[in-house]
């Protein structure tokens, strides 16, 4: 039987490597600098992103997806935030996915969060059009921004 599991301390070097593997997917793999100490201290220690997989009927973890808690004023209530969600190439299609999306949405229900978010890379058209099945939909008024790296630690100082 298929199961969703949330993750332990001690899977933090299989984060990290679904963390990598979506890198390459992504064409990103030079952006990874997590390290199982920094995933440690920041999903397990600090407790600011959480993380589950997805597992096949052979004890596998095929799947994964890491998400946090953001907050809408506009709401008044917390919402879920989907960092990352892969499946191993070879386990795609066959509704690990669908899986891991319906966990997510139970959380938000179960904890009462007004809404369930996430980015995807608009040339990952697979993807998009596997989101939009689900009901999900594009902000076209929105548009992501981001300041990192040495623009952030200026900007930080």
């Amino acid at each position: 039987m298929t199961a969703i599991r949330f993750a332990a301390e001690q899977d933090v070097e299989l984060i990290l490597k679904f963390i990598k593997k979506l890198a390459v997917f992504e064409h990103l793999e030079h952006e990874v600098v997590a390290t199982p100490e920094i995933l440690r201290e920041w999903i397990f220690e600090k407790k600011k992103a959480e993380v589950i997989f997805a597992v096949n009927n052979e004890g596998r973890e095929v799947g994964m997806a890491l998400f946090f808690h953001n907050f809408s004023t506009f709401l008044g209530r917390a919402g879920i935030y989907l960092e990352d969600l892969i499946v191993l190439p070879e386990y795609r299609h066959q509704g690990f996915g669908k899986m891991l999306l319906h966990a997510l949405a139970k959380i938000c229900v179960e904890r009462g969060c007004g809404r369930f978010e996430w980015s995807c890379l608009k040339w990952n058209e697979n993807a998009l059009n596997f989101y939009q099945q689900w009901g999900a939909h594009t902000l076209e008024d929105w548009v992501t921004l981001r300041i990192d790296g040495e623009t952030l630690q200026r900007l930080g100082n």
